[in-house]
């Protein structure tokens, strides 16, 4: 009876840490990747390749911050345009991150997955590049390039530990 008692105490003490240990063990190595698109930029001159962005742009990367403002980041991404990585700025800057440019056209989803596993990420690239890294990052083609009038889309896409991907797209206007 005593060691039926023992064994019942250590099944009930050791069976929760372990799944605890477990859970912990999964949520760390989750990552979760937040993709949106430059905000408005300056139309004005069409043979300009690289425009900064509008008032409006500028009022939309603010708010970007302040929708993302209880998302810790680890890094934040944009490409190297004026756009993107004034888009990316106000949330680098309230996260105390600097911006990581990246190249749209090189684009590798599994060796981007793996080089920020574990991590809170965003992303800022174009209306054609962000659905095209969205669904290099999960691994199938779900998502059409955006409609060059449209800056309010953010898609959301978490990886377990385990490898299961979810993914959402939500519009912000």
């Amino acid at each position: 009876m005593k060691y039926l008692l023992t064994f019942f105490l250590l099944f009930l003490f050791v069976l929760p840490m372990e799944a605890q240990a477990e859970l912990k063990m999964t949520t760390e190595d989750s990552s979760t990747f937040y993709f949106i698109r430059h905000a408005e930029k300056d139309r004005s001159d069409k043979t300009n390749k690289n425009p900064h962005l509008i008032q409006t742009g500028h009022l939309r990367a603010a708010k970007w911050s302040y929708v993302l403002e209880h998302v810790k980041f680890d890094v934040v991404y944009s490409t190297d345009y004026n756009r993107t990585k004034e888009t990316a700025g106000p949330t680098a800057e309230k996260n105390g991150l600097e911006i990581t440019i990246y190249d749209p056209k090189a684009i590798d989803g599994y060796a981007f997955k793996k080089a920020n596993q574990g991590k809170t990420v965003l992303v800022v690239g174009h209306s054609n590049t962000t659905p095209m890294f969205v669904n290099a990052v999960i691994g199938k083609d779900k998502y059409e390039q955006i409609d060059d009038s449209n800056n309010a889309n953010l898609y959301i896409v978490t990886i377990s530990g385990s490898g299961e991907v979810s993914d959402v797209l939500l519009v912000i206007d």
